[in-house]
Parts: structure tokens; C-alpha cells; sequence
């Protein structure tokens, strides 16, 4: 059972930018609605920002100048089309009339598409992780007039809550402060500057991936791993398909057996998982729950990829089909959803995707992907028995059902997989 033109009738992807942002275009201004300067730039990140009441800026020299001759802050948001919680923040805070105002009067705003600007996003996201030790998108980053980052955070929201205070609270005792005591924000800055310098890369001529380098970078690993549900660390939980080739290379050359096994348990447990899309191939781009059941509904190019990869090397290693067709799964899956018909890759399918499609305004995280139990029912039918042996249905309390709960009868039904071929082998 495959979905079909995932792309066009679903979730929101970067698949056809000019042809959808277009149309939305269109609406904002068949309303009277009057765009900012993002109207100008080509980013399908950027255009979703056009109609906010945020005077925004792209990267370029005309925000700089205007931060440094008129002594502003600068607020740096950067993120992606396809980014949920990017989506969130422009709907609560940025397309908000009174926060956009503050905004204005506080500071020049700067929006950047990490993947228009990657060399952009990779500073302030060292910052970011320097600042607070972790990071994510949205990146929100306030920077002094000559580009120096002094604080930052990721979704900030329009009130205090997710233990972050309310963004309108923030950026006025942020704009306080700095009319007080700005030369503190010059050395907050500077310092932030220094720890990015100082925790950079040495010179080729100075790096050495000996033994001794390679077995701490294995125990650390091994330290992280689950041995209950597998993976590394605790939820929010990623696959890390990099930690996957270096534990089939730490193998290959040590022969450490549990580096092996690390790696292909990791893979059959995520393959069996949530996180992986069981219909329509390909998985997700995390899972929010430590056994991998319940998954951020977001697919990204790279980690097919990535993935594809790490099942390839599993299947050569042990010989076991059960990799083999996870991986071809994954290769069909961004042929037949992923890839443009010119020719190109899609670089991400949104999370977000419509709920009723005669009201396409109306969306929310996982919709495409979500079922209501009954009607499963009816179309499996006499398939219903076996299906059931296969899979679980998953009812996910918590953060996803109070996320929900506003939907009549939109039940919150997760499949992932109770007996597949990886447990029967």
C-alpha cells in the first residue's frame, strides 16, 4: 500500500516553492495586504515571511548599515520552509501586530534561510551552542550592531512558557539594558567570539585520528547507548547515521564486537519504529519518544540519505535482507516523493499538512500521516487480522493528543511495528 503524490496532495514540502508560495502571494495581496521586503527575495523560506508586520530584512548590507548608524540591536532569526517549530513562531510572534511593532522600534530584524546562507547558519549556530549548549531551528540570535552574538535561543514564545520567558518580556529587557550599560553587550559578545574561536577546528597538519583518539570516541558513544530501546542518549532521539559508519569502521578495524551490535540493533529498532513511515517509505526526522514510537513528522532529504547508507553497510556486514529492503525503501521512497521532475531532490517534506482539504489554511503537525481507527478498519477490511499481527496501533498521550484535542473525532493513531521481519529472523 503506497501514498501517491505525497508531495502535491500533502504535506508541504519544498517541492513546488514558486507555483505554491505563488498562490499564496496572490491571496495576501487579492486581500489588500501590503509585503515587506521579502517580497523581493527568491528563498520559498523568506517569502513565507513577506506579509508578516515584522520589518524584516535578508542578510545584506543595507540591515547592517541601518543597525550601525542608527546604534540598534540586531534580532537574527534563521530557520527553513520546512521547519515546524519555525512555523509556529511566525504565527505566534511574528505575524502578531503588537510584537511585530516592539520589534520594529527595538531593532533591526534579520530573517535568514539556513539553506540559502549554511555559512550563515553555521557561526551563529556555534554561538548558539556555545551560548546555551544546544541548538535547533528556529535559531534566534541577538547581535550587537557589528554582528556579535551575546544571547540566543530556538523557539521563544509569545508568552512565558517551555521554560523560556515571553518574547515581547525578552526583547524589551534586552532593549532596556542595552540603552543602559551597551558597552556589556560589546563584551558579551567578544567572549561568545573567543569560545567560538577557541573550540574551532585545528589546522589538517595538527589533527591525528590515532588509536588512541578513536577508542575515546568509541567509549563515549558506548556510554550514550540505550540498551532498552536502543539509540543513543534520550529523547528527543535521532538515528545519527554518523555514529552508525563510525561504529561499522571502529569494527572493522578493532573487531569490537559491541560496536557492531550497537549499530545494527539501532537499525532494526528504528526500521520497526515510528520514526520510520511504514506506508509511504522513508522515515522522519526524529523520534520525541525514547523507543521511537511517536515521531516528529518531518522528512529530510539528507537523512534518506544518510540512512540509505548506513542499511547498505549493515547489509554488508551481516548479510541480512531485512537492511537490504530497508535501504531500497528508502531509495524508492525519494525517487518516487523526493525527486523533482526535473530532475532535482526536494530537500525536506513539512511536517505540518492539512487537516481538510477544502480548507488547506487549516493544518497541523502529522495530519497526512495520522489515522482514524475505524476508518483503517474499513478499508483493510478482511486484511484487518493480519494486519493487526503486524503492527500496533499507538495511542500517544500527552503533548501530541493536547495538540489535537481541538479536532472532533481526529483520533491519534501512530503505527509502528509489533512483529516485522527483523523479529521473526
Amino acid at each position: 500500500m503506497k501514498q501517491n503524490n505525497q508531495i502535491n496532495s500533502s504535506p508541504n514540502s519544498d517541492a513546488v516553492p514558486s507555483s505554491r508560495i505563488q498562490d499564496e502571494i496572490k491571496l495576501h495581496l487579492d486581500k489588500g495586504e501590503k509585503p515587506n521586503r521579502l517580497i523581493n527575495e527568491k528563498s520559498p523560506y523568506l517569502l513565507q515571511h513577506a506579509f508578516n508586520p515584522v520589518d524584516w530584512y535578508s542578510w545584506s548590507e543595507p540591515a547592517f548599515e541601518k543597525a550601525r548608524s542608527e546604534n540598534k540591536l540586531i534580532f537574527l532569526s534563521i530557520g527553513y520552509s520546512t521547519c515546524y517549530w519555525c512555523h509556529v513562531m511566525e504565527r505566534e510572534v511574528f505575524e502578531n501586530e503588537r510584537i511585530a511593532s516592539l520589534m520594529n522600534e527595538y531593532f533591526v530584524n534579520i530573517k535568514v534561510d539556513r539553506e540559502e546562507r549554511p555559512e550563515v547558519d553555521r557561526i551563529y549556530m556555534k554561538a548558539l551552542t556555545g551560548i546555551t549548549g544546544s541548538g535547533g531551528w528556529p535559531m534566534s540570535m541577538f547581535l550587537t550592531p557589528d554582528l556579535k552574538p551575546f544571547y540566543g535561543s530556538t523557539y521563544i514564545p509569545p508568552v512565558a512558557g517551555y521554560g523560556s520567558p515571553g518574547f515581547p518580556d525578552l526583547i524589551k529587557e534586552i532593549h532596556d539594558r542595552w540603552l543602559l550599560a551597551p558597552e556589556k553587550f560589546y563584551e558579551s559578545g567578544n567572549q561568545v567570539l573567543d569560545f567560538i574561536k577557541g573550540n574551532a577546528f585545528p589546522s589538517g597538519s595538527e589533527l591525528s585520528l590515532n588509536e588512541t583518539v578513536l577508542k575515546k570516541a568509541y567509549n563515549k558513544i558506548a556510554g550514550n547507548f540505550d540498551p532498552v530501546h536502543k539509540g543513543f542518549g534520550e529523547a528527543p532521539k535521532f538515528p545519527r547515521p554518523m555514529i552508525f559508519n563510525f561504529l561499522f569502521h571502529y569494527y572493522k578495524r578493532f573487531g569490537e564486537e559491541n560496536s557492531k551490535f550497537m549499530a545494527l540493533e539501532t537499525l532494526k529498532e528504528i526500521a520497526d519504529g515510528g520514526i520510520h513511515d511504514h506506508i509511504g517509505g522513508g522515515f522522519h526526522r526524529y523520534a520525541t519518544d525514547n523507543s521511537w514510537r511517536v515521531p516528529h513528522f518531518e522528512k529530510m532529504l539528507y537523512d534518506q540519505a544518510q540512512l540509505a547508507n548506513s542499511y547498505i553497510e549493515a547489509f554488508q556486514i551481516t548479510h541480512n535482507d531485512f537492511y537490504l529492503s530497508t535501504a531500497i525503501d528508502i531509495l524508492d521512497f525519494v525517487i518516487s516523493e523526493m525527486t523533482s521532475t526535473e530532475g532535482g531532490f526536494f530537500s525536506a517534506i513539512d511536517a505540518e499538512s492539512v487537516i481538510d482539504y477544502t480548507d488547506s489554511s487549516m493544518k497541523k503537525e502529522g495530519a497526512y500521516y495520522l489515522w482514524i481507527k475505524m476508518k483503517l478498519i474499513k478499508y483493510l477490511q478482511k486484511r484487518n487480522r493480519i494486519f493487526s499481527v503486524l503492527y500496533i496501533i499507538f495511542i500517544r498521550t500527552g503533548i501530541l493528543i493536547d495538540h489535537y484535542q481541538r479536532i472532533p473525532n481526529f483520533l491519534m493513531k501512530i503505527l509502528y511495528t509489533n512483529c516485522t521481519q527483523s523479529k521473526m529472523q
